[in-house]
């Protein structure tokens, strides 16, 4: 009987190798199991989702509006001020893999201030569940 495990004397050591790296991978990967999310497996570990994403339009142009706008998030005692993102469609970004029930409040100069309805940003286990608003701001 051989002191190697998984060895007996017809086996190589390249094969001994081949068997221990095996076992080093499936015990790292029982190690790494999380028994409170048995069903979920995440995929994707170097994503970061944003859990809350809001366009802001002039209500009377349907023009977007970026500089300039305000919008807050807020969660209970928890406030967010969103970032603007200049892109094509400029959008404010927030509530990063942070699930709640969120109230928006957005403001711009020469505009009516909007209050949103509750928004629930909820997760997958993984990742937030990213929403997507679009915000009609009525000029004064």
């Amino acid at each position: 009987m051989s002191v190697f495990l998984f060895c007996d004397e017809k086996s190589t050591i390249f094969e001994f190798m081949k068997k221990m790296i095996f076992l080093l991978f499936a015990l790292s990967a029982l190690a790494c199991n999380n028994d409170d999310d048995d069903d979920i497996i995440c995929t994707q570990i170097d994503r970061i989702t944003v859990g809350l994403n809001v366009k802001v339009k002039d209500a009377i142009t349907n023009n977007y509006l970026g500089l300039g706008t305000t919008v807050t998030a807020k969660d209970g005692n928890y406030s967010e001020t969103l970032v603007f993102l200049d892109r094509t469609v400029p959008v404010f970004a927030g509530a990063v893999e942070r699930e709640g029930n969120y109230i928006l409040r957005v403001s711009a100069e020469g505009y009516a201030n909007y209050v949103s309805e509750r928004i629930k940003v909820t997760s997958d286990g993984c990742n937030v569940i990213p929403q997507h608003v679009e915000v009609l701001l009525q000029p004064e």
